[in-house]
């Protein structure tokens, strides 16, 4: 892999530290900054980490993952041998992260990306109750809720799918949108909406009913309205090897009990 820089990140998990010692001698690895390309080593958890890390520093570049955590539905199979032709016959996969422009009830103003989802939950007992619109246009007036998220294709298998979600195909240009427990209107099971809409959640009864928001695993408490889209102007890139059916496992996993 000389011909070109690539940086070896991995997990702190035993077999991930154990696969870094294997890997730390076939080329001159690089600092993160540095790198054209990173190799990651550990589950999807670290792959969200190494993305975000890259969002953070502004410097995107190809993330070849190989799975040495628990599920590792967006990492390849972790072998020894023939990482850089691997490397080079790998398929490309791009991803748009979402945007959460979130204001809380003292006026405070953050915008955070997420590559998984964006996630809506009550802070206390109460529960929430939320209106959505859609493009500015009023789809739901009250949702009473634990919360509700927006999950991209990337993260459909993650929480929402512990949510009951549907799984998006990554190919899809969907996002979907998923409530936690859902009170009222009881049989509500959420929507798929295009991937250039504008979901708006602005929150009832903010004071009584505080709700938090969560940007992947940056959280924002007592917000009273928010905004997510997907960020068009920044794609980040996945790097799969050529036998790695992803859509086939993201139609099989629809299928498991």
């Amino acid at each position: 892999m000389s011909e070109i820089k690539a940086a070896l990140l991995s997990s702190d998990t035993a077999a991930a530290v154990e696969a870094r010692k294997a890997l730390e001698g076939i080329t001159d690895w690089v600092p993160l900054e540095e790198a054209e390309l990173v190799v990651a080593l550990g589950g999807d958890g670290l792959l969200l980490q190494t993305l975000h890390a890259m969002l953070d520093r502004r410097q995107i570049v190809p993330v070849y993952g190989m799975n040495l955590g628990t599920v590792g539905f967006l990492m390849n199979e972790f072998r020894t041998e023939g990482l850089a032709s691997r490397v080079r016959e790998a398929k490309k996969f791009r991803l748009h992260p979402l945007r959460m422009d979130a204001r809380t009830i003292s006026g405070d103003h953050v915008v955070w990306p997420a590559i998984n989802e964006v996630s809506l939950l009550r802070e206390t007992r109460q529960t929430a109750k939320i209106e959505i619109r859609i493009d500015g246009k009023t789809r739901m007036s009250e949702l009473t809720c634990d919360g509700v998220l927006v999950a991209t294709p990337a993260g459909s298998t993650a929480y929402n799918l512990s949510a009951n979600g549907p799984i998006l195909p990554l190919s899809s240009d969907l996002l979907a949108l998923t409530p936690i427990s859902p009170f009222r209107p009881r049989r509500w099971r959420g929507a798929l909406l295009p991937s250039n809409s504008e979901i708006e959640f602005h929150m009832l009864e903010a004071g009584k009913r505080p709700v938090s928001a969560v940007a992947d695993q940056k959280e924002v408490r007592d917000v009273a309205n928010v905004k997510v889209s997907t960020d068009e102007k920044v794609a980040l890139t996945l790097l799969f090897d050529p036998e790695y059916a992803l859509d086939d496992r993201i139609v099989m996993e629809q299928f498991q009990a």
